[in-house]
């Protein structure tokens, strides 16, 4: 079963405007956990909402939602992040937060669109993704600006890399898609909605997408939990995987 057109167009469109309803949000005076909140509930109900009324039949998975079981026994799976990097969404003006809109089929990433709604952005499978921008220096490795975990500083200096620091998962896989970074090499674990969507967008830019050890990311399994995410230049793939593999990591 292969993803429809209106499959991409609907991701793009939904994450599209979860982000204008989070950057209108952000405009009325909340903060604090007050904002997060107020984010991470309107965005779901607004994707929700979509998704319900555009494809009836299929599952949903979100961060924010209750997990129904039916989802393992269904072919189309939307996965979704309602709201990722609430904390930077709560800082007022930064850039790096996120909406992931991702339809999974049959286990794999079948199209998907990441919002950056802070920078009036949508990045979506289905073709017309940016070309990256030019780059002629060292690898950059984006990581957490609170937490890099061992593995991309282990990456970063096998590869005599600079670290860029970045908030959320979409905001560091968008950066590569856009030629801002490098390699995303993510150990510290993640849930399927914090990837799906960027893994789908990158994969759709001819961008290397694996497990830090090379093998192929599933979604749609019974316990979402997903331990590593690498993605990368395509030139770069081979290294970053040698790496990882010889590194006790996190």
């Amino acid at each position: 079963m292969q993803p429809t057109q209106t499959d991409h167009i609907a991701a793009g469109e939904i994450a599209s405007l979860a982000g204008e309803r989070l950057l209108a949000l952000r405009s009325e005076g909340l903060s604090g956990a007050d904002l997060k909140d107020a984010g991470d509930s309107s965005s779901e109900a607004l994707i929700a909402d979509e998704l319900a009324r555009r494809f009836p039949d299929d599952a949903v998975l979100s961060e924010e939602g209750v997990d129904d079981a039916a989802r393992l026994s269904t072919r189309r799976v939307w996965i979704i992040d309602p709201l990722d990097g609430t904390r930077e969404y709560s800082e007022p003006p930064r850039t790096d937060w996120a909406v992931h809109v991702a339809l999974v089929i049959d286990g794999q990433v079948a199209a998907g669109a990441v919002a950056l709604p802070a920078r009036a952005m949508t990045l979506a499978t289905g073709g017309n993704l940016p070309k990256r921008a030019a780059y002629d220096g060292p690898p950059r490795v984006v990581v957490s600006r609170t937490r890099p975990t061992e593995h991309a500083l282990v990456v970063a200096d096998h590869l005599g890399g600079v670290l860029v620091h970045m908030g959320s998962a979409g905001a560091k896989a968008m950066a590569v898609v856009l030629g801002e970074a490098d390699v995303y090499a993510h150990s510290g674990g993640q849930f399927e909605w914090d990837s799906a969507a960027p893994v789908a967008v990158a994969a759709s830019a001819g961008l290397h997408v694996s497990r830090l050890d090379g093998s192929p990311l599933e979604y749609n399994r019974a316990d979402p939990w997903l331990p590593d995410v690498l993605i990368c230049r395509q030139d770069l793939a081979a290294a970053v995987i040698e790496r990882c593999a010889g590194s006790g990591g996190e």
